[in-house]
């Protein structure tokens, strides 16, 4: 199963950023995490099929509406086993 490895920049902490991201996660039948980091950014990690996280990623450069994204940040992580649901962190 595909994974990658999102880290979103701007003004995505505080927006209910995370919170969005696992409800679009979870309407594009992904699993995952999205977390905060100490440097400002979110890091969100997903697996499933391509076309979704396709979807997610462009979902990431907007963000929920007091969302202010600046740049997304793709890579692939090999996850074994891939996560169970999409949890915030």
């Amino acid at each position: 199963m595909p994974c990658a490895r999102f880290l979103v920049s701007g003004r995505v902490q505080g927006v209910f950023f995370r919170a969005s991201a696992r409800a679009e996660a979870e309407r594009l039948g992904l699993s995952g995490y999205a977390k905060n980091l100490a440097d400002g950014r979110v890091e969100v990690l997903a697996c499933g099929e391509e076309a979704a996280l396709a979807q997610l990623e462009a979902w990431l450069w907007r963000g929920p509406p007091a969302a202010e994204v600046a740049a997304v940040q793709r890579s692939v992580m090999e996850v074994a086993p891939p996560p169970r649901g999409f949890r915030t962190a």
